[in-house]
């Protein structure tokens, strides 16, 4: 069985190095599944997240939009997904130059992230759901009266 696996193409999906939301997770402990340095992480990400930053630098992706990580205790829709990434040629040399290693897509991911316009419109969105927010407690403070 070890033979067919080492055997087997870096092209086929199963060769495909995996990478779930929780390795780029800054709300996440090394021991809950980070593996970049806390800095550097990013505020809950998402499976589609990963597979957008991937796709746009040209990486060959695909979506496993119903995997979770084992370490992963929530089983929350936002937890779910797994994104595999073409890392290597047939010929064992990494599909782009800039990238020759897991960790380094780990890193370039975390880093483009925040930058997405789902993400900034989050946090121009969220000042104005803030405001709205106050507003209806001050309401609910009048009907009690």
């Amino acid at each position: 069985m070890a033979a067919a696996a080492s055997a087997a193409s870096p092209a086929d999906k199963e060769r495909f190095i995996c990478i779930y939301p929780a390795y780029l997770n800054n709300k996440k402990t090394i021991a809950e599944g980070r593996r970049i340095p806390i800095d550097k992480a990013v505020e809950n990400p998402t499976s589609t997240e990963i597979q957008d930053v991937c796709a746009a630098v040209g990486f060959n992706v695909l979506l496993e939009k119903n995997k979770m990580y084992p370490r992963e205790w929530n089983r929350d829709v936002q937890y779910r997904g797994r994104v595999r990434i073409q890392l290597k040629q047939d010929d064992g040399n990494p599909c782009l130059p800039q990238f020759p290693t897991r960790k380094s897509v780990m890193l370039y991911a975390a880093e483009t992230i925040p930058k997405l316009k789902t993400r900034t419109q989050k946090m121009g969105g969220s000042d104005q759901s803030l405001q709205q927010g106050e507003g209806g407690k001050k309401g609910k403070g009048k009907k009690k009266k």
